[in-house]
């Protein structure tokens, strides 16, 4: 039995932790998956995560130092002391592979096989890149980080995008395994606007988000009352959005909603104004529910949607945004457009495709 450890941030909402999690849910023999915790997460979802995580099967093992947001100095903090706890858990499993996701993940399994490098012998260390763009403000760390994956041939990019932009910043092009997304079955959702388009923003509020983008254009549509935008998140910029959005008539805010995935087909658009993404699970899984995204072409989220995908736009362009707003028209008369994204998510984001891919390279 091949034992593989998928190293995550915390026990909580997130698209890196869905690929971990997707993959340890494969069958396929010879393999034992484990899903192991660095940051000990506390929210609404953790229960509903790990609930998710028994029903599968998949062993779990939580972190002990706790998930305090403090400009990420908890987060490092748990990178550092991870080699101490984590030494135990591997004697006692001894993985064939380590699989590691996200940038603190990566900076704890870099840091536990440089104070115990004799332990790299007969384990290999696999390491997903989420994201077009790397260790923002620990450039030098980082880099150092990289020359350790680098050495041991260990990354897979999750898309074109983000290979291209990793060979461009460190030299090597990795291999890309796609991130599988399984179709979720739909049920209604009891707040959307009835007679209304209803548009949907679901996502970290923070800048990579394009939130400034967001709000300048829900302001540019306030006398619209054809459309109504359902903003759901939480983050650094939640009070912003609530100062510039909370009292205008054609936007609802809410708190971040685990599963939103299954209300997805109850909505007429998906709004995804991000500047940069590493493959936007989201995306996918709006296209799945038959879903139209109105998207920024921007690395990440443009390899989810057809090359002439027409509610793009061009480097966030206000503009070329209120142009597209003012003239949509009820999902249900877009149905071509609607089929058109389906069948493409399905045909390259299968999530057996992915499982098969990873366990070729655990093999390897």
């Amino acid at each position: 039995m091949k034992k593989v450890f998928h190293i995550i941030s915390h026990f909580d909402v997130g698209g890196a932790e869905r690929v971990a999690v997707n993959i340890a849910k494969s069958r396929s023999e010879g393999f034992e998956y484990h899903v192991v915790e660095l940051i000990r997460a506390r929210s609404q979802f953790t229960r509903v995560f790990i609930d998710e995580l028994e029903a599968a099967g998949i062993r779990y093992h939580r972190a002990f130092v706790p998930d305090v947001r403090f400009h990420y100095v908890f987060e490092r903090l748990a990178a550092v002391v991870f080699p101490l706890w984590f030494l135990p858990l591997f004697l006692k499993h001894r993985p064939a592979v380590v699989h590691t996701h996200t940038e603190m993940p990566d900076l704890a399994v870099w840091w536990f096989f440089r104070l115990f490098p004799k332990l790299l012998e007969g384990c290999k260390v696999v390491r997903t890149i989420h994201n077009t763009q790397l260790w923002t403000g620990l450039k030098n760390t980082g880099r150092r980080v990289e020359r350790f994956f680098i050495r041991h041939n260990s990354n897979v990019a999750i898309s074109v995008s983000v290979r291209d932009n990793y060979e461009k910043e460190y030299g090597q092009r990795p291999p890309i395994i796609y991130n599988g997304v399984a179709e979720t079955a739909q049920k209604p959702c009891e707040w959307v606007k009835q007679g209304k388009i209803n548009i949907l923003f679901a996502g970290r509020l923070e800048p990579q988000k394009g939130v400034s983008t967001l709000v300048e254009v829900v302001k540019r549509m306030k006398a619209d009352d054809r459309l109504h935008f359902h903003i759901v998140g939480g983050g650094g910029l939640k009070q912003y959005v609530e100062r510039e959005l909370g009292s205008q008539p054609n936007v609802t805010l809410r708190q971040p909603v685990y599963g939103i995935s299954a209300y997805l087909a109850s909505f007429d658009y998906l709004f995804m104004p991000s500047e940069f993404e590493g493959l936007s699970i989201m995306s996918i899984e709006a296209s799945l529910a038959g879903l139209p995204v109105i998207a920024n072409r921007c690395p990440g989220l443009s390899d989810t949607l057809p090359d002439d995908w027409p509610l793009c736009v061009h480097g966030n362009s206000i503009d070329q945004y209120v142009a597209i707003f003012s003239n949509l028209k009820k999902r249900a008369n877009n149905a071509d457009l609607s089929i058109k994204a389906t069948l493409f998510a399905r045909e390259k984001f299968g999530i057996r495709r992915m499982q098969q891919a990873y366990e070729a390279v655990y093999l390897y």
